[in-house]
């Protein structure tokens, strides 16, 4: 069978790594030939978390390319787009130039569909306010990462939606050897587009900073979004970023509650919980899914929560490794790879099924 991915980013974008690049040695190797067509690549990441100006030539050339894919889209068996074909233009333009014959699957992490629908300017609410809804529309199947993304989709009318959230490899992801290190770590990690959500608990990390026996970790952040927190910064990368979430003791995820947070898909809890490293996350979303309070981590809706539910951690190393233990198994028997990987194969192989 022969698919072809549009994906957002290249593989060192979160969202097209996890929702389509990590499942494609499965794929392969279930005889799928996968053929990956990236809207942008490696440089537009590397301007967008460095903050440099997008290139318009460059873009123009991405928009080029993907229209020729678009066009091309009619020699697969079944097209699997993640969010839109063409970000910022309407709905029919790309919706038109796709063939209607081919089956397609479109895929969401994010609320991208609020990117448009609550866009503080009334002519992009008007011009693109229902853009998402309609290549939902077009979907044989939606595939959303949570219950918010699914609930859009259903609104829209989707002819099929299923939730399958993002998950980890926990054959890659694994605990380390428990330590006693005197020194409490408290990590996150992402990236500089979700690094400002940080700042929403700085009175209670520079609170904590003034504990001798506790620092803060932010990996993947610019430092120059941290505001002076006291927090050390790590640079990303995919070959390192298991082996430094292993440094962790807790692992954090601050998120306001707003329409586009509630569809995030907590990636980061799941790293850290399939490292066996306890959570504090603000139940926003998937986060309240993900966490079960209390038994593999902490909810914290306030200031004074975050202080209350770190210092427990902090202090009690035993708790930090009873919550660790606890997580690294709900992400093995719920968030991981090899048990949405079997689940997958059977949607694609069900849409290029006659109908």
């Amino acid at each position: 069978m022969r698919v072809l991915a549009f994906t957002r980013y290249t593989r060192i974008g979160a969202s097209s790594r996890l929702r389509i690049y990590q499942y494609l040695p499965m794929l392969e190797s279930s005889g799928f030939q996968v053929t990956v067509a990236p809207l942008v690549n490696d440089q537009y990441i590397i301007n967008l978390y460095a903050g440099r100006p997008k290139s318009f030539l460059s873009m123009l050339q991405a928009y080029f390319e993907r229209f020729l894919w678009i066009r091309r889209a009619a020699e697969f068996d079944v097209v699997w787009v993640e969010k839109e074909f063409l970000p910022w233009l309407p709905a029919w333009i790309e919706l038109w130039i796709f063939s209607k014959r081919v089956r397609l699957i479109a895929d969401y992490d994010d609320a991208v569909f609020h990117y448009y629908d609550l866009h503080p300017s009334a002519i992009i609410r008007k011009l693109l306010g229902d853009k998402i809804d309609s290549v939902m529309r077009r979907a044989d199947i939606v595939v959303a990462g949570n219950g918010y993304l699914a609930e859009r989709a259903l609104e829209t009318g989707a002819k099929d939606v299923e939730i399958v959230p993002t998950v980890v490899d926990t054959a890659r992801y694994v605990a380390p050897d428990w330590s006693n290190d005197s020194i409490v770590t408290v990590g996150w990690i992402g990236s500089p587009a979700t690094a400002h959500y940080l700042q929403l608990i700085a009175p209670v990390i520079n609170h904590l900073a003034e504990k001798t026996n506790v620092r803060f970790v932010a990996v993947g952040a610019n430092a120059e979004q941290l505001n002076g927190l006291p927090i050390s910064v790590l640079p990303w990368s995919e070959a390192h970023e298991v082996e430094m979430i292993q440094q962790f003791d807790i692992g954090i995820m601050p998120l306001p509650d707003e329409p586009f947070t509630r569809g995030k898909c907590g990636y980061k809890l799941i790293q850290c919980m399939a490292c066996g490293i306890p959570v504090v996350a603000s139940p926003v979303g998937a986060n309240a899914e993900i966490v079960r309070d209390g038994i593999d981590g902490f909810w914290a809706n306030s200031q004074a929560d975050w202080l209350t539910v770190l210092n427990r951690l902090i202090d009690d190393p035993s708790l930090r490794k009873r919550m660790g233990t606890a997580g690294r198994e709900r992400v093995v028997t719920s968030y991981s790879l090899s048990v949405t990987a079997d689940r997958l194969t059977h949607l694609i192989l069900s849409v290029a099924e006659p109908r």
